[in-house]
C-alpha cells in the first residue's frame, strides 16, 4: 500500500477537514495523492480557494499540493487509503456522541475497495474502533478486517493556536490491526512526521493512550482551580502561591482557568463512560470534571457579589467579557465555557457585552445564544479578562479606568495583569 501511493498509483482520502483533518491532509498532499473529503460544501469551497475556514492554517500552505477537495463521495471511490478525522464531541449529558464517526465510517463502506486501509484518528474511547466503527465498514462494504481490508489507529495531537507543537514536530502514535498495517501505517506517516512515530502493540492501547493525555490535564487544571476556590476564602492570589512553589524543581506548571474546547473538556467523558459500561464508576476523573465544569458559575458569582456590594441596583449594571474562545488566539468557539460565565450574569439579570477580536459573531449566536457587542462602554461595573488573547496584553491601568466605574472590578481569569491594575479592585482565580 505505502509503495502504490508514493509513486502515484493510488490516493489517500482524509475524511473531515477540521483543524485535525486539514494539516493531515496538506502534509500528505506534499508526499502522495489526496482526496480532501467534507460533508460541509460551503468549507470545501473555501478550501478550494485556498482559504482555512478556521483560521490556522495560512494560505500558502495549500499551493503546490496535490490534493483536491470535494463533497462527493463518488470522488471517494478513487481511494484506497482512508483516514478518518471527523469530531468526536459528547451530548448534553456528557454522553459521547458517535454520530459523524459512524456516518465517517459507513461513507467509507460503501467505496473501500478489497486491500484497501482505513486509519482513525478521531478521539474515542478504548474499543470503540473494534467494537462500533470496523463493524459498520464491513457491513456497509461487505469486506472482512484483516482479509478485506486493514484497519490502524494514530490519535491526533493537534494543538489549536499552537505554531510550535505541530504535526510535524510532536511524536505520532501509531496502531495497526496486525503487523502488515503497523507496518504499512506508520510509514505513511513518517513521511510527514519529523519527530518519528511511536508504534504500539494494540489499537486499544493507542485509543486509551490519547484518552489519557487530556484526562491527566484536565485532572491538573481541576486541582489548580480547587486551590483557587480555597485560596480565594483565604484572600490569597493563586497565581502568587502557585509562582512561589513552582521554585522547586518537580513541582509541575498547571494553573486554573475556563477549561473548555473539544479535547480536554470532552475526552475524560469518553473514558468515564466506557468504565462505567463495564461496571466502574469513576471517582478521581469526573471530581475532575465537575470542578472545572464549575468555574464559569464560580466566576459569575463573584462578581455578583461585586455588583451588589458596590451598586445600588443589579439591573443597571453593566458587565463587560473580554474573550469568547474556548482559548486563546484561536478563533474556535466550540464549547467554550465563557459561555457559562456569560448564562451565569444574565440569570442574574446582569447586562453583559461580550467583545472578541477573533470569534465570529453570528456563530456564537448559533451556538450560544448572544453576539458580540458593536463597541465598548465606558461605565462598566466590572470587567472579565477571560481569554487572554495576545491582543489584550498590551491593555494597561489607563484603559480599564477609561472603560469602567471607579468602583469597578477588573477580574483577570488568567492572570495577565497581576500587579498592573492599581485604580480598580482587581481579582483573579
Amino acid at each position: 500500500m505505502f509503495a502504490s501511493l508514493t509513486n502515484g498509483e493510488t490516493s489517500l482520502a482524509v475524511i473531515g477537514l477540521g483543524y485535525v483533518g486539514l494539516p493531515v491532509a496538506l502534509e500528505l498532499a506534499k508526499h502522495v495523492k489526496v482526496i480532501g473529503f467534507d460533508v460541509k460544501e460551503h468549507r470545501v469551497e473555501q478550501l478550494r480557494q485556498g482559504i482555512d475556514p478556521s483560521g490556522e492554517i495560512a494560505d500558502t500552505s495549500f499551493k503546490g499540493r496535490n490534493i483536491v477537495f470535494t463533497s462527493s463521495i463518488e470522488v471517494l471511490r478513487d481511494a484506497a487509503f482512508f483516514i478518518v478525522a471527523v469530531p468526536t464531541p459528547v451530548d448534553d449529558h456528557n454522553v459521547p456522541d458517535l454520530t459523524a464517526i459512524k456516518a465517517a465510517s459507513a461513507t467509507v463502506g460503501k467505496v473501500l475497495q478489497p486491500g484497501g486501509y482505513v486509519v482513525y484518528e478521531s478521539t474515542v474511547y478504548p474499543g470503540c474502533t473494534e467494537e462500533v466503527c470496523l463493524p459498520i465498514i464491513e457491513e456497509v462494504s461487505g469486506l472482512s478486517l484483516g482479509t478485506g481490508f486493514k484497519a490502524g489507529y494514530s490519535p491526533e495531537r493537534i494543538n489549536p493556536g499552537d505554531k510550535v507543537h505541530t504535526l510535524e514536530s510532536v511524536i505520532k502514535v501509531v496502531a495497526g490491526s496486525d503487523e502488515a498495517a503497523l507496518h504499512e501505517i506508520a510509514q505513511l506517516y513518517e513521511l510527514v512526521v519529523k519527530a518519528g512515530v511511536h508504534r504500539v502493540p494494540s489499537i486499544k492501547v493507542a485509543e486509551a493512550a490519547k484518552v489519557i493525555e487530556n484526562t491527566q490535564r484536565d485532572l491538573n487544571i481541576a486541582l489548580m482551580n480547587e486551590l483557587s476556590l480555597i485560596f480565594d476564602k483565604m484572600g490569597l492570589n493563586t497565581f502568587e502561591v502557585l509562582e512561589a512553589a513552582g521554585t522547586k524543581w518537580n513541582f509541575l506548571k498547571f494553573y486554573p482557568g475556563l477549561v473548555g474546547g473539544h479535547c480536554i473538556g470532552v475526552d475524560p467523558y469518553y473514558l468515564t463512560y466506557k468504565a462505567a459500561e463495564l461496571g466502574y464508576s469513576s471517582k478521581v476523573i469526573l471530581a475532575g470534571r465537575y470542578i472545572n465544569d464549575g468555574m464559569g458559575a464560580h466566576i459569575a458569582r463573584k462578581i455578583l457579589q461585586h455588583v451588589l456590594l458596590h451598586n445600588g441596583n443589579v439591573k443597571d449594571a453593566k458587565i463587560l467579557i473580554m474573550g469568547a474562545t474556548f482559548k486563546e488566539d484561536v478563533s474556535d468557539v466550540r464549547n467554550s465555557k465563557v459561555a457559562d460565565v456569560v448564562h451565569g450574569l444574565q440569570e442574574y439579570y446582569l447586562r453583559v457585552d461580550v467583545v472578541d477580536p477573533n470569534a465570529d459573531s453570528n456563530e456564537l449566536q448559533h451556538e450560544y445564544g448572544f453576539s458580540l457587542a458593536q463597541k465598548i462602554d465606558d461605565d462598566y461595573d466590572a470587567v472579565i479578562v477571560a481569554v487572554a488573547h495576545q491582543e489584550y496584553h498590551s491593555c494597561n491601568d489607563d484603559y480599564f479606568a477609561a472603560i469602567t466605574k471607579p468602583h469597578a472590578l477588573i477580574a483577570d481569569i488568567k492572570g495577565v495583569f497581576r500587579n498592573r491594575i492599581h485604580s480598580r479592585m482587581y481579582w483573579s482565580l
